[in-house]
């Protein structure tokens, strides 16, 4: 993959990020904001989770409040590097943990 390829996955993973939050079908407010490739998922409580393009790596880094992780493109899916998880299933554990309310995203 190139940096332009890369760009555009991570650039497509954040735009369905952001459609699986507005369409969330529970009490669980998340706030999401994108700033120069950052989003940024703020909960009621105080916490955030950062969502970021890690270029050099064509990693997306994910940073929650239990811990951070790296997640590599294949096989048209967002995967974690350590744990092979998929990135919504992640990401929905981590909203679920942070907001006090059940969350499932999918992609």
């Amino acid at each position: 993959m190139n940096d332009t390829e890369f760009h555009q996955l991570a650039e497509k993973l954040m735009h369905h990020i952001d459609e699986a939050i507005d369409n969330i079908d529970n009490d669980a407010d998340i706030d999401c904001e994108i700033n120069g490739g950052v989003m940024s998922l703020s909960f009621d409580n105080g916490s955030k989770i950062i969502i970021n393009k890690q270029e050099p790596m064509h990693q997306v880094w994910l940073a929650t409040k239990s811990g951070g992780y790296h997640f590599d493109y294949r096989d048209g899916q967002w995967f974690c590097d350590r744990s092979g998880q998929e990135f919504f299933a992640v990401l929905s554990e981590a909203c679920t943990e942070q907001s006090g309310e059940n969350v499932f995203l999918r992609n």
